[in-house]
């Protein structure tokens, strides 16, 4: 087969453009770091990484629950401390005034006195947490208790709301003002008749409020336990989920990422082969006879 001019200059045309695409890959994957450009790089590694990546959203995704479901419930844990203290002072006054020794005057002003702790009642069963009302259920847009008529009443339902924190995986975190909750309606009413029983002078029925407080003591306790139970877990659960994520990052930087060193010396290689490819080149493209015939 007759070689010509026009063939090898073709055929250097093509080995240079090859190595200049390979200088240009080179070039690109050591300024970003990545060994994968494009999907035809390495369709394998492409399809790897994708669910890598959605592992990894949905593992931050579920980061990001259970920081808003700890935040919700050191919220509701802050509003049932309140309710404690509360009961706890009126307990203190509730003992006060059994004996009988309270002058009139002494009565009325406990009687004023739990009046201002039902109004820090109310205010506590309306706490909110990123503008929802934390013991109101599902109803989480509208105030969970409203004064009526000397009572307290609740508005919220006995929706549980619950965080997703893995697949399949959801803990309720809401705890519910009315019955089987708080039971904060049920603390107002004790505060009532106890503040109204002061005013109207009723000796007999105080002692009675003491066991009455303690009742309600115990039920805020025992939610305000499950609540902070409830802290530890979604703790336990985040620390897991941040090592997951590192786990999810490194293999996805195993799997696209560049071996900086490594691209260097191919990088310099292919320097090299470029630079030899231009030599050849200008050593093909020489005169030919029609040069000197001139």
């Amino acid at each position: 087969m007759r070689v010509t001019n026009g063939m090898l200059i073709t055929n250097m045309m093509r080995d240079y453009a090859k190595n200049m695409r390979n200088l240009e890959k080179l070039q690109s994957q050591l300024s970003s770091g990545k060994r994968i450009l494009k999907p035809s790089d390495d369709p394998i590694a492409i399809s790897k990484s994708l669910k890598l990546r959605a592992d990894l959203a949905y593992n931050q995704q579920y980061v990001s629950n259970a920081d808003n479901a700890i935040s919700w419930l050191e919220a509701t844990e802050s509003a049932l401390k309140d309710l404690g203290d509360v009961l706890n002072r009126v307990r203190e006054l509730a003992v006060q005034a059994s004996n009988g020794a309270l002058a009139p005057e002494d009565r009325m002003a406990i009687a004023d006195e739990i009046e201002q702790l039902q109004k820090h009642v109310v205010q506590v069963g309306n706490a909110t947490y990123a503008g929802r009302y934390i013991f109101a259920g599902y109803k989480t847009d509208k105030p969970a208790f409203v004064e009526q008529n000397g009572k307290l009443e609740y508005q919220g339902d006995s929706g549980k709301i619950a965080f997703e924190i893995g697949v399949g995986n959801r803990i309720e975190v809401n705890v519910l003002g009315g019955d089987g909750g708080a039971e904060i309606d049920r603390i107002y009413d004790v505060l009532e008749r106890f503040k109204n029983d002061l005013r109207n002078g009723a000796e007999g029925n105080l002692d009675g409020y003491i066991g009455e407080i303690d009742q309600r003591i115990t039920q805020v306790l025992s939610q305000r336990s499950e609540v902070g139970a409830k802290v530890n877990r979604f703790e336990l659960i985040r620390a897991r989920l941040k090592e997951e994520e590192l786990n999810f990052t490194n293999l996805l930087s195993q799997n696209e990422d560049m071996d900086i060193a490594e691209v260097i010396v191919l990088l310099k290689e292919a320097e090299n082969v470029y630079r030899a490819s231009l030599a050849t080149g200008a050593r093909i493209i020489m005169p030919t006879l029609i040069d000197f015939l001139r």
